[in-house]
């Protein structure tokens, strides 16, 4: 692919996975955060079921649990407890949080015995180090800490369901149904355990379809483009762009104060999560076996 698409692409594709936060935030003004996530998961995953309708379908009742399992934690889980964080902290903050997801993988999987680089280490001592700075003397247990943090564990086992079903779907029909159940859910709890409502006016309008259509069905397709097109071990290290995105469209659309420590903290969270997710050439083929058999930080992006 000529580097000037690449790179225009991928920019594209990152801007719009950091979008994702603030657009959200703005959206909890007009209606509650699991009734905001489940309309956007309801609506993107059939539009994405009916794009994919020619596509091999799931066979079998183990084929639809395991997309209900990974709905649960991928889309209601992931998604559901990080709304509801930003009813404590800043979008951006939210961010940077549930970027730390491939670093929590690296640890369990050093716990399941796989062996790592030294550098991959580095990038989660330095990644955690940014997280503890981001919320430099306010960081506290408080509830939307917490969330955020549940929802980047979400994010974890969502990442080690796909790397064990993954192989056997066609991936736009795993992703289409998942987000259905997890939509499907989300509602479910909204009308259970919230007194939903949603206040339809311009704004709120723009936020469902940006989140349908921009942070969904089109930030998947360019996603998947981009990794057939290219090598899906470099370009998904570029997912550390997607927290700085965040934190400058959080300051553009919501005006929310970003502390110095804020931008340092990030920094060093992306550069941790782009130590992790880097795979250079040149590895041992004893060290491409292991490496095979360990939890990949990059599947669940490559996959979803």
């Amino acid at each position: 692919m000529n580097i000037y698409k690449y790179t225009g692409l991928l920019l594209l594709t990152t801007f719009l996975m950091g979008t994702a936060y603030p657009v959200a935030k703005l959206g909890l003004g007009y209606t509650t955060p699991l009734m905001l996530m489940g309309i956007r998961f309801l609506f993107a995953g059939g539009l994405l079921a009916l794009f994919s309708a020619k596509r091999p379908q799931p066979q079998g009742a183990r084929a639809w649990l395991q997309i209900m399992l990974l709905g649960l934690f991928q889309s209601a889980g992931v998604m559901g407890f990080t709304a509801y964080s930003m009813r404590w902290i800043t979008s951006g903050e939210s961010a940077i949080i549930s970027s730390t997801s491939p670093l929590m993988l690296l640890v369990w999987g050093a716990l399941m015995g796989t062996a790592y680089r030294v550098r991959q280490w580095f990038g989660v001592a330095i990644g955690f180090i940014g997280v503890v700075i981001t919320f430099g003397a306010h960081l506290s247990l408080d509830p939307g800490t917490l969330l955020a943090l549940a929802g980047a564990v979400c994010f974890t086992v969502a990442t080690l369901i796909i790397n064990r079903i993954g192989p056997a779907f066609d991936k736009s029909v795993l992703a289409a149904y998942q987000m259905l159940v997890g939509g499907i859910l989300l509602l479910i709890l909204s009308f259970a355990g919230e007194q939903p409502a949603f206040e339809l006016n311009f704004t709120s309008g723009w936020v469902v379809v940006w989140m349908v259509l921009f942070c969904s069905i089109v930030q998947f397709t360019l996603w998947f483009y981009l990794l057939s097109h290219s090598d899906p071990g470099k370009t998904s290290s570029f997912l550390f762009l997607v927290p700085i995105f965040s934190l400058l469209c959080s300051w553009l659309l919501l005006g929310e104060h970003i502390a110095w420590y804020v931008y340092v903290g990030g920094a060093l969270t992306c550069a941790g999560v782009f130590l992790v997710n880097w795979q250079g050439n040149g590895k041992p083929q004893a060290e491409e076996t292991k490496a095979a058999k360990a939890p990949n930080p990059l599947r669940m992006k490559e996959e979803m």
